[in-house]
């Protein structure tokens, strides 16, 4: 109980609640991961693809030419060249976004124009190892000079000069970083709501499972009327296991109860039949002390006495024959089901009734054949007991009404007195075994034997009864009984 309380109240990273929270912002962080990667990968290649377009057109076109390094000195494009290309290749600037430089074929710059090579034109020629290597290849290439980024790529000219022509591509590398941060601050943006999302959901969600805890912790506390409840928002599995944690709940309940009924059914049983047994083994024993102790001199004495412990065994021994009547349905024998003709067996008890009690009127319902599918001896049984408990507890001039008659898909057999009756009290107890009511004659088993007997048959008994207005006692037998084994 103490562990279930603990693991009730715990919460942390063990929690489901936390586990599903984590599982979906993990894949929520996989996914913003992966796009951010393939659209700055995207960015990149067409940013890059750009620069590229611009530098290999520069180069398809001094290549075409033929042109010489010293031809470029008397072309009249000169003063575009001398606007285009030198005015930002300054000391002043050694990383500018455009750098136009001439080497020899040993890789070292010369002068451009009549211009000194600037830092920049000296740190590409430095950058690029092989300027035929990079003429060669059909694209641009990276390169860092002055710590800066540039795609570079390279003519040869007429006279084996080679012409470097670099764009820095620093802007695009910093405008990635800063895309980059900022998908990565709405990443985590997004990832943060969606966590406070998923436990807010995951709450209302588990709220049906937290009751189910609730419940079954009440239950291990020994209240067994606790049920999960419903709830609005539950889903279609949870609200299926809601229902089969219900019906298993019902199912403990009931059959605890029953345990707990039996149990005292049984304490008291044995109490009462030790009591119902004590008293003629205590008639007996007093008989045979006073015959051991000569006190019965006469024979008309002994007789009687001979007759009283006859009696007493007698009534133990139907004591015993109820008993065992009794835990042979307890335990749901196999019933030897035919066709019987009920409507003889209510004429024969009645007859047995009026051989016994010739002066008491008897009226029979009961013409005709009636057939059910039941055990005869069963059922001879239970009409057998209902007569003797008219016999014993009403008198002898009182009229009874035996019937039989199908309705309704059932067979009603019923045994009906004008007695004095009962109080609803003791109607409640009229089938508690050993119950007699106002302490009358009889073992207070014949009642209790009739429903094993009915109820073993799949049936059903009621009695119907009140002060002053006799007893009525009712068996319903289906017609085609499904026999309780």
């Amino acid at each position: 109980m103490r562990r279930l309380r603990a693991l009730r109240c715990g919460r942390g990273l063990h929690s489901l609640r936390v586990k599903l929270t984590l599982a979906n912002v993990a894949l929520l962080a996989i996914g913003v991961i992966a796009a951010t990667a393939v659209s700055l990968m995207g960015m990149r290649h067409y940013l890059v693809d750009q620069v590229d377009t611009e530098l290999l057109k520069t180069r398809d076109s001094l290549a075409g030419t033929g042109i010489t390094l010293r031809d470029l000195d008397s072309l009249s494009v000169l003063d575009f060249l001398r606007d285009r290309m030198t005015p930002e290749q300054s000391d002043t600037q050694p990383t500018p976004d455009t750098v136009f430089a001439a080497v020899d074929t040993e890789g070292r710059a010369v002068p451009i124009l009549g211009v000194t090579p600037t830092s920049a034109q000296t740190g590409l020629a430095a950058a690029v190892r092989d300027p035929r290597a990079l003429t060669l290849a059909p694209d641009p290439q990276d390169v860092r000079m002055h710590g800066a980024a540039y795609r570079v790529t390279g003519s040869r000219l007429g006279d084996g000069t080679y012409i470097l022509m670099a764009t820095s591509t620093e802007a695009l590398h910093q405008g990635i970083a800063k895309a980059l941060k900022l998908d990565l601050a709405v990443g985590t943006l997004l990832l943060a709501l969606l966590a406070c999302l998923t436990l807010f959901s995951v709450r209302r969600r588990m709220r049906p499972l937290e009751d189910m805890v609730e419940t079954s912790s009440a239950i291990a506390e020994g209240d067994l009327t606790r049920r999960v409840p419903s709830s609005r928002e539950a889903t279609l599995e949870v609200e299926q296991l809601r229902l089969a944690l219900n019906s298993m709940l019902h199912q403990v309940e009931t059959a605890y109860r029953t345990r707990e009924r039996s149990a005292a059914q049984l304490r008291r049983f044995v109490a009462d039949a030790s009591h119902e047994l004590r008293t003629p083994l205590s008639a007996i024993r007093g008989y045979l002390q006073l015959y051991d102790q000569g006190m019965l001199r006469e024979p008309e004495e002994r007789r009687r006495a001979w007759d009283r412990m006859n009696g007493e065994v007698d009534r133990m021994g139907r004591l015993v024959d109820e008993l065992l009547t009794l835990a042979r349905l307890d335990q749901r024998p196999e019933l030897r089901l035919r066709n019987v003709d009920v409507s003889r067996l209510v004429r024969d008890a009645a007859q047995d009734l009026r051989a016994l009690q010739p002066d008491r009127p008897v009226v029979v319902d009961a013409e005709g054949a009636l057939l059910v599918q039941a055990d005869e001896s069963g059922l001879r049984q239970v009409l057998g007991n209902l007569v003797a408990n008219v016999r014993t507890h009403t008198p002898a001039g009182v009229p009874v009404r035996l019937g039989a008659k199908r309705a309704d898909g059932v067979v009603r057999l019923s045994v009906e007195d004008e007695g004095p009756g009962l109080e609803a009290e003791d109607a409640a107890r009229v089938f508690d075994r050993f119950y007699r009511a106002g302490g009358g004659a009889g073992s207070g088993l014949g009642l209790a034997i009739v429903q094993g007997v009915v109820r073993a048959h799949g049936g059903e008994v009621s009695v119907r009864t009140a002060p002053g207005k006799g007893l009525g006692v009712t068996v319903e037998l289906p017609a085609r009984p499904t026999a309780c084994r």
